[in-house]
């Protein structure tokens, strides 16, 4: 969906509107009458746990939201975004496509944070609907206009950027997995980065197989797809990072689990196996349109995990990229195979830190639901700390989790350099240990398959894909870009 964000000195006459107020100062505004801020006191006072209200006018939805005041920056703005989705079902039910917001005793980040949590919950996933339903399902709106005394054109745009390609994510999880192959997932992806100065080439298997990229090779096996491994690179003249930051996602178009079937309703949602490559697909190409000053790659390892005559099973010993062998003990376990290659390769770059974002394991979407991100890093210490402040602001919250050399002895193999799963426990650790193995830089792994996908919405995040993740990259690498010592 396409909307329209603008900076106005005033509201127009007749248009709807909506009011953002710190829920603890008077309501001073003066688009209210006396009569209509009266009776929102009186209101507020018989309903003590309501934040968001309707005024009665008639021809002209008005609405005012109040702010909750948690004490910390990241509660505050969640607030506000909270607030934009209450409104956002307001105007589709009201068929409004053009709104106003502004604040009232309220700073204009807070009332950015609205607009954020309208758009995001005005968010539809409409491309296989029929005609007749689509027009029922759209939401209306077209135009936010807001109206603040401090007004930020960087700071909207930055909302608007982010926001888009959070929303181009959605769409790529939630395509089905006949839409795309791995090359064509590929080349939508190089069609989006075409309109920055980003730089891409996709390998296909015979550069693949050149590369000795074993575990993408071994995992593609069952498939009658070819694979296809991504290289997206913002280099900007400005970059302040002498040496890149590497984003590498995980790609599974569809996960059947292999050989080790899943069973049960489990290969349900495995369509958003390749969240991890919509995620930094989209943080790269917003990092390249905002023009952060910060020389970024991305790395998208690609393809189905399938079953044919040929799909590897339990036993086999693959050779991975980097000459390190592999006792598959789990088809299931693939994700972490096609990424390995990709954070060997990563190597050639140098890269001051290397992230990954991937639904991995089951194991951390239980620990923790889908309220969080499970996350580990490998020393990278001080961006780690600065990556949680992100997702704080952002309310995409980073769980971190230990990664303890003894939980390498769970990957230990009998015939080869390592198993590729560690056993019944820790599972996500486990995970991560296998793929800092194939790290010689600092690193930090996402575990996002405990949020990439959603049972039910939740406020400003839809059912089914989230776009987790994207927000949280964004500010992270807009922040690393603003450190004195980021070469040190």
């Amino acid at each position: 969906m396409n909307i329209q964000v603008t900076i106005e000195e005033k509201l127009e006459k007749g248009i709807s509107f909506a009011i953002l107020a710190d829920g603890s100062k008077a309501l001073k505004s003066r688009l209210l009458t006396n009569a209509e801020k009266q009776d929102l006191e009186k209101r507020r006072k018989a309903s003590p746990g309501s934040n968001f209200f309707l005024v009665p006018r008639t021809g002209q939805l008005v609405a005012v939201a109040f702010t909750e005041s948690p004490g910390d920056l990241g509660g505050a703005l969640e607030s506000c975004r909270r607030a934009g989705s209450k409104l956002s079902d307001l105007l589709q039910e009201h068929k409004v496509n053009k709104v106003y917001l502004t604040g009232n005793n309220i700073g204009f980040d807070e009332v950015v944070a609205f607009s954020e949590g309208l758009i995001l919950a005005s968010y539809r996933f409409l491309k296989y609907y029929s005609e007749t339903n689509y027009s029922k399902k759209r939401h209306p709106l077209s135009d936010v206009m807001l109206v603040h005394n401090r007004a930020d054109r960087k700071v909207v745009e930055e909302m608007e950027v982010v926001t888009r390609y959070t929303m181009m994510a959605r769409d790529l999880v939630n395509e089905p997995a006949m839409a795309f192959s791995a090359v064509s997932m590929a080349e939508h992806i190089v069609s989006k980065a075409s309109r920055t100065s980003i730089k891409s080439e996709i390998l296909t298997r015979g550069r693949i197989e050149a590369l000795k990229m074993g575990g993408i090779l071994a995992v593609n096996r069952g498939s009658i797809d070819p694979p296809a491994f991504t290289i997206m690179e913002y280099s900007p003249a400005n970059a302040v990072n002498s040496r890149p930051v590497v984003l590498v996602g995980k790609g599974l178009i569809f996960d059947t689990g292999g050989m080790n079937l899943k069973t049960g309703s489990y290969m349900d949602g495995m369509k958003s196996d390749m969240a991890g490559a919509a995620v930094m697909a989209a943080t790269i190409i917003s990092v390249a349109t905002l023009g952060i000053p910060l020389h970024t790659i991305a790395l998208l390892p690609s393809t189905d995990n399938r079953v044919n005559g040929n799909a590897m099973v339990p036993g086999d010993v693959i050779t991975m990229h980097d000459g390190t062998t592999v006792e598959v003990n789990n088809t299931d376990a693939e994700g972490r195979l096609i990424l390995a290659d990709a954070l060997s390769y990563a190597k050639k770059y140098k890269p001051m830190l290397a992230i990954d974002a991937a639904t991995l394991t089951g194991a951390a979407a239980r620990a923790i639901g889908p309220y969080g991100i499970v996350a580990m890093h490998q020393n990278a210490s001080k961006q780690f700390e600065v990556l949680k402040t992100a997702g704080e602001e952002t309310c995409e919250r980073i769980a971190e989790f230990p990664m303890w050399k003894e939980y390498e002895e769970l990957l230990k193999s009998d015939i080869a350099d390592l198993s590729n799963i560690g056993g019944a426990t820790a599972g996500a650790i486990t995970a991560a240990k296998f793929l800092a193995h194939f790290t010689d830089y600092p690193f930090i792994h996402l575990d996002i398959a405990g949020t990439s996908f959603m049972d039910k919405r939740h406020h400003y995040i839809p059912k089914g894909g989230s776009g987790t993740g994207v927000r949280t990259l964004v500010k992270f690498l807009t922040y690393l870009a603003q450190r004195k010592n980021i070469n040190e």
